[in-house]
């Protein structure tokens, strides 16, 4: 038998993502025998406890309270009161504001204890079918169209396997994204419902998922699983990439041009060559230069 929770302890308990089967006899306990706990949405989770037949009570700790409350559950733990964290589905601190207040009982010297269960990152890549040895997890993309434009820019020789989650309101458009700055052929997997009644995987190339959905309308919260960056020993540095374009320019050939053929015999990102070659300063007179 476990001991009971530790006085001035916080708990991370890790919830079902969708399926309450998922809940383990351990998170159980601890939800049972801690002093508080500090959930998400207290409805949502009282949904939980009450299956369980929990009756430890709640206090709010979200997006929107966490300043105030971050003080509030620190001077209880002071105290010796045992506390558990949890979010709406999977493991506090995870792509939302629980880090924050895990962060601050590490900085005050609060033991911190976690109690895993299943997150959407890892359970979608882990069925996904694509490199699982090295991989990124890099929560929610921006949700201004720039600067997660820019954002997957930065991402585009990256090798390993991408993890992302996205909202069905921003699907298409990080699609769409994706496919101008990837390239159409990259393999995707796009996971959703992970562990209820209606589990889907759906897997393609990028390209196949703008059409795919397009044809339906998007549901729920999604995680996107994409394929690395895939590197030919012969591939061209950027410097390397620079001049091919400088010595197209001059010739006359257009930077969009340009950029199409480089990216075609290259296999690399048209977007990406083009924004190379809007860093080439071009002089017709004085020849070609680099800004």
């Amino acid at each position: 038998m476990q001991p009971d929770p530790k006085p001035g302890t916080l708990y991370i308990v890790g919830t079902p993502i969708g399926n309450l089967e998922d809940m383990t006899f351990r998170a159980v306990r601890i939800l049972q025998a801690v002093d508080l706990i500090a959930a998400e949405d207290t409805r949502h989770t009282g949904k939980l406890l009450q299956h369980f037949q929990i009756t430890t009570p709640q206090m709010s700790y979200h997006e929107h309270n966490r300043q105030s409350r971050i003080p509030e559950i620190l001077d209880s733990l002071r105290y010796g009161k045992a506390i558990a964290l949890v979010s709406d589905a999977g493991m506090p601190g995870i792509s939302d504001p629980g880090y924050e207040l895990i962060k601050a009982c590490v900085d005050h010297g609060i033991s911190v204890v976690p109690i895993p269960s299943a997150t959407a990152a890892i359970t979608a890549l882990s069925a996904s079918g694509l490199p699982t040895n090295k991989f990124i997890f890099d929560g929610f993309l921006p949700a201004k169209s720039q600067q997660r434009r820019d954002y997957l820019q930065s991402l585009l020789t990256e090798t390993r396997t991408l993890v992302f989650y996205e909202s069905p309101h921003r699907l298409r458009e990080t699609l769409a994204d994706l496919g101008d700055i990837f390239g159409g052929d990259r393999s995707i997997v796009i996971a959703r419902e992970l562990t209820k009644l209606y589990e889907e995987f759906w897997r393609g190339t990028i390209t196949e998922a703008i059409a795919e959905y397009q044809k339906r309308e998007p549901q729920g919260e999604y995680t996107l699983i994409i394929a690395g960056s895939i590197l030919e020993e012969n591939q061209l540095s950027e410097n390397e990439l620079k001049n091919e374009l400088l010595a197209m320019i001059k010739q006359g050939i257009s930077r969009s041009q340009a950029s199409r053929e480089i990216a075609k015999d290259t296999g690399l990102s048209r977007r990406y060559i083009y924004q190379l070659a809007l860093c080439l300063e071009i002089n017709c007179e004085s020849g070609i230069k680099e800004l």
